[in-house]
């Protein structure tokens, strides 16, 4: 942000502006300056953060497990070839003993889900202002950086996981057994032994139930997920919020020394000199008393009271916050897998 005054309401407004690319109403196109500028570009604008960071968080994901599998041997693996072995064999069992049939996608695609949403959705772990301000620094005026809590970037997921479900239904049916059960569930008018002259209310009648049904699953599976990663991003910014406004309890403070903006390498710098002091004492080097006067004193010398405060909000909100990233991660494999099994079986 820049360095004029800006409330409470302008910070998590700005928190949570992605950087959206479209027309401008004068028929130019760039990056929208503000919320209203990202409403009026229309349908046809989107989102470059949340496109960005999820095609980074992909490649990452790519390399990591084709360097594993490429250096996989049958002697004592590393810890870091362990962790990734744990991981497929824990996917692997997963669709084993979900989806009941045979197919090469789904096992690759739950593990690529899996994966990949839980590194969008560990970006929440990144202090809140430590790659906008980044991003501010190079000329970028907003950065949202985790890509699961734009329902843009979920809804894209879910809708790829629903075309995937119309695929999979009329692959293992055919056209017609895919209509059929969408005519004839729940109430089969045949088997209830219904005049023909109301069959086709009855008809009109099931499908609409089935086309609710099966519009529910990626609407559900979207917005879940959203959900709980947009709440999780609000209250680290809210902490944030909190702790900055009260900087100045202890000495001058971190707005009074700064200004408004106050730049990504002191975060980086203080977080480091914590660090430095917990790994001092995990090699033996500072017992525990010092280390946590120590580590007291340093965050009030860069803060005050409100940076020690916020460290602690933020680190007890980060812990359950893993809970709840490796959770939505989990649920949205697992409801994948079993959507499609569904698709596949005869009702």
């Amino acid at each position: 942000m820049s360095s004029e005054e800006h409330t409470s309401s302008d910070y998590i407004h700005h928190h949570l502006q992605n950087l959206t690319f479209g027309q401008h109403a004068d028929g130019t196109w760039g990056f929208a300056h503000n919320a209203a500028d990202a409403t009026a570009m229309g349908f046809w604008s989107f989102n470059a953060d949340t496109v960005g960071w999820s095609i980074v968080l992909g490649v990452v994901f790519y390399y990591m497990f084709r360097s594993v599998a490429k250096k996989a041997n049958a002697g004592v693996p590393s810890r870091f070839q362990a962790m990734i072995e744990a991981i497929i064999e824990f996917v692997d069992t997963s669709v084993k003993d979900t989806f009941h049939g045979t197919s090469r996608l789904i096992a690759p695609l739950a593990l690529t889900l899996f994966v990949w949403i839980f590194f969008m959705n560990l970006m929440d772990l990144i202090p809140i202002d430590w790659l906008p301000s980044l991003a501010g620094d190079l000329g970028i005026s907003h950065q949202r950086v985790v890509p699961s809590a734009d329902v843009n970037g979920t809804m894209g997921m879910s809708i790829t996981v629903f075309v995937l479900i119309i695929i999979y239904s009329i692959r293992y049916k055919g056209l017609s057994g895919f209509i059929g059960e969408m005519v004839f569930n729940p109430l089969n008018p045949k088997e209830l032994n219904m005049p023909k002259v109301v069959w086709p209310f009855i008809m009109a009648f099931n499908f609409a139930l089935e086309l609710v049904s099966l519009l529910a699953k990626p609407i559900s599976l979207g917005l879940r997920l959203f959900g709980n990663m947009y709440a999780g991003e609000l209250l680290f910014v809210l902490i944030a919020l909190v702790f900055t406004a009260g900087s100045g309890l202890v000495g001058a403070g971190l707005s009074a020394v700064f200004g408004e903006h106050i730049p990504a390498w002191f975060w980086a710098l203080a977080t480091a000199a914590v660090f430095l002091t917990l790994w001092l004492n995990l090699k033996g080097r500072l017992d525990t008393r010092k280390t946590l006067w120590i580590v007291f004193a340093e965050m009030l010398l860069v803060g005050g009271l409100a940076f020690l405060g916020g460290q602690l909000m933020h680190f007890g909100w980060a812990v359950f916050h893993v809970l709840v990233i490796t959770l939505q991660a989990f649920i949205f494999m697992m409801l994948t897998i079993v959507y499609l099994s569904m698709a596949k079986e005869h009702h």
